[in-house]
């Protein structure tokens, strides 16, 4: 019984800890045409509260991460309507979107 105990829990362990494995770099694109997403041109997507996320679209995967301030804080800048994407995100990819 004790052995059975023993073998769950180093079993468990070694479930938990292959999670904790290698992290990827979501820093690079890993598509098509692929390169460093600072090579790429990012524009600004309003949500419906009005706040902005920084968007960028290579043509075949997209990207967006919400804008923050330096304390953390959303920004809502105001700079268009919800819903509403303004912007160069497009430029710098040499790949046509798909649909």
């Amino acid at each position: 019984m004790k052995f059975a105990k023993i073998c769950a829990v180093l079993g468990a362990a070694m479930l938990v800890s292959g999670c904790m494995g290698s992290k990827v770099d979501k820093t690079v694109d890993r598509g098509i045409d692929s390169k460093h997403l600072s090579q790429l041109q990012a524009g600004i997507w309003v949500d419906p509260n009005g706040c902005d996320h920084w968007i960028i679209d290579d043509g075949a995967e997209g990207y967006l991460s919400q804008r923050l301030d330096k304390y953390g804080k959303p920004v809502c800048s105001g700079t268009a309507p919800p819903n509403v994407a303004t912007g160069s995100f497009k430029r710098g990819s040499s790949v046509s979107d798909p649909i």
